[in-house]
């Protein structure tokens, strides 16, 4: 779960982190949950747990308060703190889910996927392709459901000291499916991106949170207010030729997920650097993640003030 970090700097201040809300053995405990008795039990034991968080922790109240305060507007003191419990439980759920995956295995979640056959074709183009994803619902499920690509996957990932919730390839033994970018590292990871592409390979990045430099952002129409967004993926997208895959996810059910392809986007080569010339694309990006929190308000999982430095 996620913390606002303690830099110096004004602008630094809330920039999101991925630095773990619960402790080492607070994770172990629900990781023994699982093993012990599964979902069934784990979830039991997350309602009471996270109600104490949400009524006897102002401070994890207030960081999801910044996009229900957005989402739904006009709320009462009461009703946020009940819309606060419904998105935390959805994400308490989703963490969960994500550990059944690497500790019991794939077979325990189903992923529908209607468009498969259009990102396989996609991706057999050979121009690489960047899969642009959100903290909507469990998108580690959706990676691990996509393997039937046989094309190597990079991740784009930031990790901290601190941050000790694992992903799902982390519970198990064998070598992780992935390779790793950090977006901290030499120029961001852009050259290990740029290089990944070319090879015909697929860069997956998140497009709700900002990495590296925070030059590479714009403000953008989200929920009735300017809020920022990164534009890096485009700006790679433009100098490789690469297309841009749109990939949202939602839970349906305790053990179903859906993956969307909601769009396909063809950056033109030659952009620049600047972000003004991305827009109009990133724009078409936040207006899928616009209409995915109006159907599925309880998993937008981005706990930081997206909007509070866009002036």
């Amino acid at each position: 779960m996620e913390l606002h970090s303690s830099k110096k700097t004004d602008e630094d201040k809330r920039i999101w982190t991925s630095r773990s809300i619960g402790s080492y053995i607070q994770h172990q405990f629900f990781y023994a949950l699982i093993k012990i008795g599964g979902r069934r039990l784990a979830y039991f034991f997350l309602y009471f747990i996270l109600a104490y968080y949400v009524l006897m922790r102002p401070s994890v109240r207030r960081r999801c308060y910044s996009y229900l305060s957005h989402r739904f507007p006009g709320d009462s003191s009461l009703k946020r703190i009940v819309h606060c419990y419904r998105l935390y439980l959805n994400f308490g759920m989703v963490l969960i889910d994500r550990a059944i995956i690497g500790i019991l295995g794939n077979e325990m979640m189903s992923v529908s996927f209607k468009q498969r056959e259009s990102l396989k074709n996609l991706v057999s183009e050979g121009k690489g392709v960047i899969f642009l994803m959100a903290h909507t619902g469990c998108w580690q499920v959706a990676l691990s459901a996509l393997g039937y690509l046989k094309t190597r996957v990079n991740m784009v990932i930031r990790r901290e000291e601190g941050d000790i919730d694992r992903h799902y390839f982390e519970h198990q033994s064998n070598d992780t499916p992935f390779n790793i970018i950090d977006p901290e590292g030499y120029l961001g990871g852009t050259i290990e991106m740029i290089n990944a592409l070319k090879n015909g390979e697929i860069v997956s990045i998140m497009g709700d949170r900002i990495f590296g430099s925070l030059k590479n952002r714009v403000p953008v129409d989200f929920l009735g207010e300017k809020a920022l967004f990164p534009f890096s993926a485009f700006k790679v997208a433009s100098a490789t030729g690469s297309p841009i895959a749109i990939l949202l996810t939602h839970k349906d059910g305790s053990n179903h997920f859906v993956l969307d392809l909601a769009k396909v986007i063809h950056v033109p080569e030659g952009l620049g650097r600047s972000g003004e010339g991305y827009m109009p694309y990133i724009s078409e990006f936040v207006k899928f993640l616009e209409g995915y929190t109006e159907t599925h308000p309880f998993q937008f999982f981005n706990f930081y003030d997206m909007w509070m430095h866009s002036s």
